[in-house]
């Protein structure tokens, strides 16, 4: 039993480190956003990370990168349908509603793995998770400022808005199908970004891009860095903790991501945080909380 307790509490730490990282990527989106376009972004992300790792891996873990062709699935599943498609979603939500809408209608994801898990997985809806779950999604809401937004919300947008979080939540899904058939988290993280990078190919203007992001030393360093600290670390510590933990926990702890981006907002661009922002810090950290505790001990 204390085995199993600290298991969830190791699964819990390592994800939640996930979604802080996550949450800082706004030190590099926005100087990147004045030379680069979203998708250009998305692009130079997955193909940095894509290198860092195979360099990683042939060089200390060179048995890693062999997978089965008959699973080759799993990594369109992670790449595809979850990296590529949630990120397009993403910020063409966010061209069609307000940033704070377009961030609530991503954090749906939770509540689609806890659904997919249930009918894939046969995991079990207790109201620990839903308890969890809708503090969680309380506190992104209240973050985003979505009860304060005045603005209009078109039925596409929302849709859109869904499909992202729809894409988000497939990662949790099929990286858990990847880690069942045997697959190490720095296995799972390089095919997803490689298939990602792959996709992106044609259809990212690498002729701006690489220019860049390759026009001195120093500007190549801080896009490696970012994306060593928003994807590679990130992505292997969720994926490493989804070995311990169920994809809907795990996916409800990586709420904490907008409670890392408002303290990012704080300290590096002067952004002070509200009273609302506060409290809802609050419900999501209660809800990753809540989640760690193991029910069946006093």
């Amino acid at each position: 039993m204390k085995n199993k307790s600290f298991q969830n509490l190791a699964g819990a730490f390592l994800v939640a480190m996930a979604g802080i990282l996550w949450g800082s990527i706004g030190i590099f989106i926005r100087p990147f956003s004045e030379n680069l376009t979203s998708m250009q972004i998305v692009a130079a992300r997955a193909a940095l990370t894509t290198l860092i790792m195979f360099m990683f891996l042939l060089v200390f873990k060179r048995n890693l990168l062999k997978i089965k062709l008959r699973d080759i699935w799993c990594f369109i599943g992670t790449g595809l349908c979850s990296i590529v498609f949630f990120n397009y979603c993403y910020f063409r939500c966010m061209n069609m509603t307000s940033l704070s809408v377009a961030a609530v209608l991503l954090y749906t994801a939770p509540a689609i793995v806890m659904l997919i898990s249930a009918l894939v997985f046969k995991e079990k809806i207790t109201v620990q998770k839903i308890s969890a779950l809708l503090l969680a999604m309380l506190g992104c809401a209240l973050v985003n400022g979505i009860f304060t937004s005045k603005s209009l919300v078109s039925k596409e947008g929302i849709l859109i808005g869904l499909g992202a979080g729809f894409g988000y939540a497939l990662y949790s899904i099929f990286s858990r199908f990847a880690l069942n058939k045997g697959y190490n988290s720095l296995t799972i993280t390089f095919y997803t970004f490689l298939i990602a990078t792959i996709f992106l190919i044609p259809i990212t203007d690498w002729e701006t891009m690489i220019p860049a992001v390759t026009t001195d030393i120093n500007t190549f360093g801080i896009y490696i860095l970012f994306a060593l600290t928003s994807t590679v670390i990130p992505y292997i510590l969720y994926t490493y903790g989804l070995q311990k933990l169920t994809p809907a926990k795990a996916s409800i702890i990586a709420s904490v991501e907008p409670v890392s981006a408002t303290a990012v907002g704080f300290i590096f661009f002067n952004e002070r945080p509200t009273l609302t922002s506060f409290f809802a810090m609050e419900c999501i950290l209660f809800s990753i909380i809540l989640l760690a505790i193991n029910k069946d001990k006093k």
